[in-house]
């Protein structure tokens, strides 16, 4: 299932357990948000809003508030000894979806777990590749030789 979702003046295409990073929002690490505006909801049986998809929502939790990279604003009028330089940097949240609602059901209130990962197992026969070339020893007698 996939949902087309509208926050922050954008719309973004999301799907349970996507990380979207959108425009910053209220709130602390760790909370969960829901969020009414939905477009579209899409899967077995797709409904198309008009504009909205009634009682359909979405929640997602909220990870982290972020800030985007600097972008410098620079003019410069020739001639003039006239310049301006100005720096700004975005404010954004980073939310994991968790789940897309329909038929007007509510978000719960703490998010799911999130399964633990294995680590990979490490190579036991780890074997360091031979060195390529003359051998040291070789080098130092030619020296003294010389």
């Amino acid at each position: 299932m996939f949902a087309v979702i509208k926050t922050g003046g954008k719309q973004y295409r999301v799907a349970p357990e996507d990380v979207i990073r959108i425009d910053r929002l209220d709130g602390e690490p760790g909370k969960v948000v829901s969020f009414g505006e939905v477009l579209v909801v899409g899967g077995d049986t797709p409904s198309i809003g008009a504009p909205l998809v009634s009682g359909a929502t979405f929640a997602g939790e909220l990870l982290a508030h972020e800030r985007g990279d600097k972008v410098i604003a620079f003019k410069k009028r020739r001639r003039k000894n006239s310049r301006r330089k100005r720096g700004y940097r975005h404010d954004f949240s980073v939310v994991r979806i968790t789940e897309i609602l329909t038929d007007g059901k509510k978000p719960s209130d703490t998010p799911p777990p999130r399964p633990k990962r294995e680590a990979k197992p490490k190579a036991e026969d780890e074997v360091k590749p031979k060195r390529k070339g003359k051998p040291k020893a070789d080098k130092a007698e030619g020296e003294a030789a010389a």
